[in-house]
């Protein structure tokens, strides 16, 4: 009679073995990710709900037109971590397509709403109008769906190939290189965000740049853990069995960088009043502007200033073509000449009485 196994230590006796890593105390890896993994999964669906009371809080329209791809980014972003479970669980015919599909259709989706977001930016960055949350939303899931079709056919002509085991038969080496090889496009969406995204920077509004390196910081820090794991799963350093440790620890590290650099700092500037200092002056040609002369001779006569500096130094002075002068009274010559004596005539030599030359 054959002995049955022993579980190892901290699973249970009747418990299969494909789900060991899961209790297994020997293996602490397993539990720690697991842990990071349900927090993770928590928190996202917590920032979901969270999302939905923020919606009649947001101010700012521009703002609120994210939300529906920003809530499509947290689904995302939860099936990453609920996805960490099938790379702790071993390998088989059931985790195998999983794995395959999964991994690059989730991380598309994550990475196209931040493009997306990232396109919008450059927009409202150069004073235009943001996009409406419809196209927004088309342009997340358009962008992911190209992965989606990869992997689809991916998948289905590897196991209609042999049979469904096939991910668990094939070389390590080679399962790691189709699995990185299937990732291409998700690659491609990640430097098309990082170039996107640096160009929120160049712009007149500042308000806006701050959402723009919120998207560059966190596909920053996915490129170096990407690069990270894909070193050490191609050139297997390490050995097979750490294969599935890299990539459960790969899909927890990238979805806490989501949540750390994206989500928390977008959920704190949700709530904040519409700053006018990130939209251009509206109807700016009927408000009254500071003209300043560009050529031509400058007309003196116009100049409330020249006036009065002109008053003060030749005194009574008259400007015809002033705004505001007053009248002034302008004195009448006067006469410094010296009075002569004159003989005063008579009144009586008129006089009808007198004899004339008497």
């Amino acid at each position: 009679m054959a002995s049955t196994p022993t579980a190892p230590r901290g699973c249970r006796s009747d418990l299969a073995s494909r789900y060991q890593r899961l209790c297994d105390l020997g293996e602490g890896w397993g539990i720690a990710l697991e842990a990071l993994a349900a927090v993770g999964a928590v928190a996202s669906v917590a920032s979901m709900f969270a999302l939905l009371l923020l919606i009649c809080k947001v101010q700012d329209s521009s703002r609120r037109k994210m939300l529906p791809t920003q809530f499509l980014f947290l689904l995302g972003v939860l099936g990453v971590f609920g996805l960490t479970f099938a790379f702790i669980i071993k390998l088989d015919g059931a985790t195998g397509p999983t794995r395959f599909f999964l991994f690059g259709v989730l991380f598309a989706l994550c990475f196209s709403c931040l493009l997306a977001h990232a396109f919008n930016l450059t927009r409202l960055v150069r004073g235009g109008k943001s996009l409406p949350w419809l196209v927004l939303l088309s342009l997340a899931v358009g962008f992911s769906l190209v992965q989606d079709v990869i992997a689809v056919e991916y998948v289905l002509l590897t196991m209609n190939r042999t049979h469904v085991d096939v991910f668990a038969e094939l070389p390590a080496p080679r399962r790691n290189e189709d699995f990185v090889l299937l990732l291409t496009y998700v690659l491609f969406l990640m430097a098309l965000g990082l170039l996107v995204s640096s160009f929120s920077f160049c712009g007149s509004f500042p308000g806006w740049k701050r959402h723009g390196a919120h998207i560059w910081l966190t596909i920053l820090l996915s490129v170096a853990i990407w690069a990270a794991w894909i070193t050490l799963l191609l050139r297997g350093t390490l050995g097979q069995q750490w294969d599935d440790t890299i990539l459960s620890t790969a899909l927890v590290a990238n979805g806490w960088v989501f949540l750390a650099f994206y989500i928390l700092p977008e959920f704190l500037r949700l709530p904040k009043q519409r700053d006018p200092m990130d939209y251009p002056v509206e109807d700016a040609f009927c408000k009254p502007q500071l003209m300043k002369q560009s050529y031509g001779v400058e007309n003196r006569a116009y100049s409330q200033e020249e006036i009065t500096q002109g008053l003060e130094e030749i005194g009574d002075t008259y400007a015809p073509y002033a705004t505001h002068f007053q009248l002034q009274n302008r004195n009448t010559p006067k006469d410094f000449s010296i009075p002569r004596a004159q003989a005063r005539t008579s009144p009586y030599n008129d006089y009808e009485g007198r004899k004339g030359g008497s």
